[in-house]
């Protein structure tokens, strides 16, 4: 999997991505890492390039299709205490 850092403003171009089945979305939450993890996809699936944005937000993309998303430190970016 190739994982590369989010292109700046006036580098990026619209992508479009697509989630197979909405309706097939989960949530799980690390407390002790403070990490919010958003499956669009079997979590086994292999990515075949991750990119993290400058707030440390993760999407994991395979063929255009969005797998998930990964939320560092997401209790200080939601403002809320897990």
């Amino acid at each position: 999997m190739e994982e590369r850092e989010a292109p700046s403003l006036a580098e990026r171009r619209p992508r479009r991505l697509y989630i197979e089945d909405i309706e097939k979305v989960w949530f799980e939450y690390d407390k002790q890492s403070d990490i919010l993890y958003i499956h669009f996809a079997d979590p086994e699936e292999e990515a075949e390039e991750a990119i993290m944005t400058e707030n440390e937000i993760v999407f994991r993309i395979r063929d255009g299709k969005l797998l998930g998303m990964t939320i560092l430190e997401f209790s200080r970016k939601s403002g809320y205490q897990c």
